[in-house]
């Protein structure tokens, strides 16, 4: 891992410029390397803070972009509970970024053979990767310290193969998921997780400073040499003791 920093703003109104710029500057990065940029979207109070500050960013380019989905729920994109339907209504419809950047799950499907069927996007999407190697991953993380559709005690913790699996008991409806696998998201170049809100306070603690912490998906996020950042507001980071950054307004990461 190429290291982890801690970046706490007064609140997600700060926090969330410097998300966009985390991501506009990553892409510029990508695109200048290899041609395009691979970006991993989670749903949740993700959705509208990026769709916002992305949309307030002049000449924003998203042409090169190629977006993914850490998880979704099986519904239909026209369900309130679709993170692409969420994405396209709040973001997709008002960039520049191609429908062929945009790779989603096939709804119909049983969710078997929905996670193959979006295991094949990810591989074309992504040749000659044992694992998608995504530029960037945005991740939330829910107070139980889920993430993706990964969720404390569940077998799919320990899944090594598969690029993404399918969950037909998620402890949070709706309960059929596909998400992608711990191996994916440590195969990438960097991953930022946003977290607000003081009732992530506590699991917070534990996930960035040891104690249950292994209990956690969201501690198992240790990206094999990409970048981790942890982005979060003052009401997250009461109970921290660790040393964080705390760069104020204008930040850029």
């Amino acid at each position: 891992m190429a290291g982890r920093r801690v970046v706490v703003f007064p609140s997600s109104a700060e926090l969330g410029p410097a998300l966009a710029h985390l991501v506009t500057s990553r892409a510029e990065k990508s695109i200048a390397s290899n041609g395009r940029f691979t970006l991993g979207l989670s749903g949740g109070s993700l959705v509208s803070m990026l769709s916002k500050e992305l949309l307030a960013l002049p000449q924003l380019d998203c042409s090169k972009w190629v977006v993914g989905f850490c998880d979704e729920r099986l519904v239909s994109f026209t369900d309130p509970e679709s993170t692409y339907g969420l994405y396209k209504s709040q973001l997709f419809s008002k960039i520049n970024i191609p429908d062929s950047g945009i790779l989603t799950i096939d709804s119909s499907l049983p969710v078997d053979k929905c996670a193959e069927d979006y295991t094949c996007k990810l591989k074309e999407a992504f040749p000659g990767d044992d694992f998608p190697v995504f530029d960037l991953l945005l991740l939330g993380m829910g107070p139980d310290g889920h993430t993706c559709s990964l969720f404390p005690d569940h077998p799919l913790l320990e899944e090594k193969q598969k690029i993404v699996a399918p969950i037909s008991d998620s402890p949070k409806p709706p309960p059929q998921r596909v998400t992608m696998t711990l191996p994916v998201v440590n195969s990438a170049r960097c991953v930022a997780f946003v977290s607000t809100g003081g009732s992530k306070a506590a699991v917070l603690k534990d996930v960035l400073e040891g104690g249950k912490a292994p209990a956690y998906p969201a501690a198992r996020v240790l990206p094999t040499s990409g970048e981790l950042f942890w982005l979060i507001d003052e009401p997250a980071a009461t109970a921290l003791t660790i040393q964080v950054e705390r760069p104020g307004a204008e930040a850029k990461l």
